[in-house]
C-alpha cells in the first residue's frame, strides 16, 4: 500500500517535500524558483500534499541548551507485563512527563524506548528514581546519556 502511495508523487512532488523538510517556513516564491514552478502551482501542491498526509505538520525545532536542558538522555523500559493494560499505563506516562520527547515500542530486550532531555544529572535522576522506577507497570529502568549529539535530523529520506 505505501509503495502505491509513493508512485503518485511525481518528481516535483519529491523535490518540493526535499526543501521543506529543510526548511518549511521558505517561501512559496523561493521554492517556486528553485522548482522552476509558479508560487500557485507551489501553493496547489503543498495543500494536495497536505490534504493527501504527506505533511503531518509543521513544528518549530527549538535549541535544548538555550531552553536549559543540557542532559539528553534514552531511557529503555522492560515493563511488568505484557497486557493492554500496561500499554495505556505507559502511554499515559509518556502524554504526562514532559521531559519524554519520544517514545517507541520495539522489539527485542526492551519494550520501550524514550528520548528525554532535563536541565542536569540531577533532574534525569530525579525522572528515573522519582517517576519512572515507582511506576507499576514498569519492572526496568536503563538509561544512556547522550555524550554528543553526531547527527539530529527530521528529514525523511526520499526516492531522488
Amino acid at each position: 500500500m505505501q509503495i502505491s502511495r509513493m508512485i503518485s508523487l511525481d518528481a516535483k512532488d519529491i523535490q518540493l517535500l526535499a526543501r521543506l523538510q529543510k526548511d518549511a517556513q521558505t517561501p512559496a516564491q523561493e521554492l517556486a524558483d528553485h522548482l522552476g514552478m509558479s508560487a500557485s502551482q507551489i501553493g496547489r501542491r503543498r495543500q494536495r500534499l497536505e490534504a493527501e498526509g504527506y505533511i503531518i505538520g509543521t513544528p518549530s525545532r527549538l535549541n535544548p541548551e538555550k531552553l536549559g536542558l543540557t542532559v539528553q538522555a534514552f531511557i529503555q523500559i522492560e515493563t511488568r507485563s505484557q497486557s493492554s493494560g500496561t500499554h495505556q499505563s505507559i502511554k499515559r506516562l509518556v502524554a504526562t512527563t514532559p521531559e519524554i520527547v519520544a517514545a517507541w515500542t520495539l522489539t527485542g530486550e526492551a519494550d520501550y524506548i524514550f528520548r528525554v532531555y532535563c536541565t542536569d544529572l540531577r533532574a534525569l535522576n530525579r525522572l528515573v528514581q522519582d517517576v519512572l522506577l515507582p511506576h507499576d507497570s514498569i519492572g526496568r529502568v536503563h538509561s544512556q546519556i547522550v555524550m554528543d549529539q553526531v547527527k539530529d535530523d527530521t528529514a525523511l529520506p526520499l526516492p531522488s
